[in-house]
């Protein structure tokens, strides 16, 4: 197949979940012998000036429609997939693939297409105000970024676009859990067009032993639920493993200053580096308030056969079989926390790790992966044909 894969870059670069997720499956893909262009623009919203290019690329991006018709049409490319549109591709892209004779893909990471800031968060509390609705309420609460300009630009563009039902070409949406496929259809779009393809992770070698440490990874912010974790260490005291806290964020400072023996902060870390830590972690400690879409890092410690432990939120719980690859516990409850850790020994996290990497071969591996692309794909260029003989 011919495939052109369209994706607005994060600056974070390789912190990026999501720019991680575009460069494996493209290389996926080429590996299984597919032709693959990737159009992957980054943003310039430096200073003013920056902003409003930003914004109004946002809108509608003359210059990657453009792009992707040409690509499109000299490379004769069957499936144009979309990842993230804003702010520097824009919606008005997938009509440019639509009129070039190519179907169109978009994965869900997250929830974007509802909700400016893409988290259903608002004020450290998960927020739905926006689902169903044009998503004016976070303009007045300037919910992308703080910024006036840049919600409205990115509301204005999802307005736009739903009004001239540039969504409605897209022939499937690839949502990455269920839960995601979920607040998707609740917020309109057709339960028949959105299925679930779970991202994959690359196999790496697998934990030797029980583990010797609990091992948090991520931004160190209220809704990922680090202070959680601190919480749960002070009533475990001496009794537990000791926590090692990996990543950075707004709210670092305070964690370390607040952290009780048994804590260490290692700061952020390349992801280069993650497999060797999850080789020696007793578990992943994964305590969000917020709706998780599909951490990586979870997929990340089922292929290194290290159990998962997940707040009972969000996508969270049916990234994880109950006893078999990890435990669902109560969010924002320490001591539900320190009860599941201590819970934990040698016997148990050997067995779960087990069963995580079990999990990860049967769900996550490159090979489910390909498969749930080439699916995915097949059934897009079917149907753009049907639509086109129609």
């Amino acid at each position: 197949m011919r495939i052109l894969i369209l994706h607005s870059r994060y600056l974070s670069g390789a912190a990026s979940g999501e720019n991680r997720v575009v460069e494996d499956e493209a290389r996926l893909l080429r590996e299984a012998g597919h032709h693959v262009s990737v159009f992957a623009p980054e943003p310039d919203a430096s200073g003013v000036v920056g902003q409003l290019r930003a914004g109004t690329s946002a809108v509608w991006s003359r210059r990657a429609s453009h792009a992707v018709e040409r690509i499109v049409r000299e490379g004769g490319v069957e499936v144009v997939h979309a990842h993230n549109l804003f702010p520097a591709v824009s919606p008005a892209a997938l009509r440019s693939a639509v009129s070039a004779g190519a179907a169109v893909v978009i994965t869900l990471h997250n929830y974007r297409l509802m909700c400016l800031p893409a988290n259903l968060l608002r004020d450290a509390r998960p927020c739905e105000d926006c689902v169903g609705h044009l998503p004016w309420r976070g303009v007045i609460h300037r919910c992308y970024r703080d910024s006036a300009l840049g919600s409205a630009a990115l509301a204005g563009s999802l307005g736009l676009h739903r009004g001239l039902r540039t969504f409605d070409l897209v022939t499937r949406y690839l949502a990455v859990s269920e839960f995601v496929r979920g607040k998707h259809v609740q917020a309109g779009i057709p339960a028949d067009r959105v299925r679930v393809k779970p991202n994959f992770t690359w196999p790496v070698d697998r934990r030797s032993g029980p583990g010797d440490y609990f091992l948090f990874l991520g931004r160190l912010a209220h809704e990922k639920g680090a202070d959680t974790l601190l919480g749960a260490w002070r009533l475990m005291g001496s009794s537990s493993l000791p926590l090692v806290v990996v990543g950075d964020g707004p709210d670092g400072d305070a964690l370390r200053a607040a952290a009780p023996p048994g804590v260490e902060f290692r700061g952020p870390v390349p992801a280069t580096d993650v497999p060797g830590m999850l080789a020696h972690a007793r578990a992943l400690l994964v305590p969000s308030r917020w709706y998780e879409a599909a951490p990586r890092s979870i997929i990340e410690a089922y292929a290194a056969g290290v159990p998962v432990l997940a707040s009972d939120l969000g996508a969270l719980p049916e990234a994880i079989v109950d006893g078999i690859s990890g435990l669902p516990v109560t969010v924002d409850d320490p001591r539900a926390w320190a009860e599941a850790i201590l819970g934990l020994d040698d016997e148990a996290s050997s067995q779960m790790g087990a069963g995580a990497h079990r999990m990860w071969e049967e769900r996550y591996s490159p090979e489910r992966g390909l498969e749930g692309l080439e699916a995915a794909y097949r059934d897009a260029i079917a149907v753009g044909r049907r639509s086109r003989a129609g």
